[in-house]
């Protein structure tokens, strides 16, 4: 039986601010949007709402984490791993466990974004919902899942980039704005990229298994040169976003971040030495998130 520790690495605590970033952001715009068309903020509104949609993104990230876990691991995909601790490839849960894992992570941000619409009165966010759990599931689910076809950075960028950062800003005011829609795609270029350093890593043991991810289908030195344009570009996407409010400048506060990911991508780590550089990007997104939470906030 795995150890809490286990269940705790299973879950990839490492891919958490991918969940947080977007969510961040959303909330960042639809306070700013709120201060610019009223000129005041219903915190009572926004703080609950946020916290909702933080809920959905935290479980359907840790949700995808068990399913991949489960599904890579039925299919021997991590039978030769270099990668962080797996609970069903190293055989320490069952796979009944870790897929029964999954469903409830995912059942819980169907729960609590059930709320989230209920309380917003965002109907048409139904439809949405279930994409995203079902686009959770089929990355490495089911008889043809689409990670195993190089599409899973699309759904990444689509997913906790345009849908979480939207949706999150829509949940609190409905009112669709270009600044959400800059911010969001600067927010999933760097969850495409979170997502290469991972690919990168697994470019061996992905390419015998037959997965062929982005990263595969690249190659190493075009995947290195794609992980650094997704990392570099969201600073240049914010720079009209800084026209409008200058205090997102801060943002650039978090470029000197992104100087340890590149040089290690860049220099030709593989493997385990691709680690490190897979917590630098994901600190790096979390830190330039905040900065902007905090620049359109003020």
């Amino acid at each position: 039986m795995a150890s809490l520790s286990q269940w705790v690495q299973g879950a990839r605590p490492r891919t958490l601010p991918a969940a947080l970033a977007p969510v961040a952001a959303g909330t960042g715009v639809a306070v700013w949007q709120l201060a610019e068309t009223t000129g005041t903020v219903d915190w009572p509104l926004v703080v609950p709402r946020a916290l909702l949609a933080l809920a959905v993104s935290f479980c359907l990230q840790i949700g995808v984490n068990f399913a991949n876990d489960y599904s890579d691991g039925i299919r021997g995909t991590d039978d030769d791993r270099v990668g962080p601790f797996r609970l069903t490839g190293s055989g320490a849960a069952a796979p009944g466990t870790v897929k029964a894992a999954a469903f409830g992570a995912l059942a819980a941000g169907g729960v609590f974004g059930l709320v989230l619409i209920v309380l917003a009165q965002i109907w048409g966010a139904l439809l949405i919902g279930a994409a995203a759990i079902a686009a959770a599931w089929f990355y490495t689910g089911g008889r043809k899942p689409y990670g195993y076809l190089g599409l899973g950075e699309v759904f990444v960028f689509l997913f906790f980039g345009l849908v979480a950062v939207n949706g999150t800003a829509y949940a609190i005011t409905p009112h669709p704005h270009w600044v959400a829609l800059l911010v969001s795609v600067a927010i999933g270029l760097l969850a495409v990229a979170l997502m290469l350093t991972n690919n990168l890593r697994d470019i061996p043991t992905d390419a015998i298994a037959g997965k062929r991810t982005l990263a595969v289908r690249l190659g190493e030195r075009g995947t290195r040169l794609l992980f650094t344009a997704m990392l570099l570009l969201p600073f240049a996407l914010l720079v009209p976003v800084m026209v409008v409010q200058w205090q997102v400048a801060l943002v650039l506060l978090a470029l000197p971040l992104a100087i340890g990911p590149v040089r290690t991508v860049l220099g030709g780590a593989m493997g385990r030495d691709l680690i490190p550089a897979l917590g630098a990007t994901g600190r790096l997104e979390l830190v330039l998130s905040l900065l902007l939470l905090l620049g359109l906030c003020l």
